[in-house]
């Protein structure tokens, strides 16, 4: 008889304990998604003002191109834009380059030596390597050999070499 007594009692504890831990994870999981839905609120504003901002930045760059500022004619001021230029380092070679440069002539922009120029930038970015270009100071030596290159190539009718973009991936 004692023995059935103690087994009751083993039961009730067991079941007892089950439902605490149940009663418990409930209260958690809803603590948990009311976190989650208030943190949500003072997110989704956020979000949303940069959407709104992004939309109205879209608006403004419409306006400038519809009736903004007037688009420099290049011709006019002997300004030649080169086809961009892409291409992989020289190390590591799984990196990719890509340059648009724009060239500004002293006199009327000659086609011959443009092309000229553009392949023989597109030579000398295949042999460089990314760790030559990191950084402010390395972009200002990319920017002084080419510009060097330029003038050697163009003997002198290419006053300034313009970056119009410049990525490596």
């Amino acid at each position: 008889m004692a023995d059935n007594e103690a087994g009751e009692g083993k039961a009730k504890k067991k079941s007892g304990g089950m439902m605490m831990t149940i009663i418990g994870l409930a209260v958690l999981t809803v603590v948990g998604a009311g976190g989650g839905w208030a943190v949500g609120n003072m997110v989704a504003p956020n979000i949303r003002s940069a959407a709104e901002a992004e939309q109205a930045k879209e608006a403004d760059a419409k306006k400038k191109a519809e009736g903004g500022l007037p688009k420099i004619d290049a011709n006019a001021n002997n300004i030649v834009v080169l086809d961009p230029i892409t291409s992989n380092l020289a190390y590591p070679s799984e990196n990719w380059i890509r340059l648009e440069v724009a060239l500004m002539f002293n006199g009327p922009p000659d086609v011959k030596v443009a092309e000229d120029v553009h392949q023989d930038i597109l030579a000398y970015i295949r042999t460089i390597s990314l760790q030559q270009i990191e950084g402010p100071r390395g972009f200002q030596y990319l920017k002084d050999d080419i510009q060097e290159r330029v003038d050697l190539r163009s003997q002198g009718r290419v006053s300034k070499v313009m970056f119009r973009t410049f990525v490596i991936e």
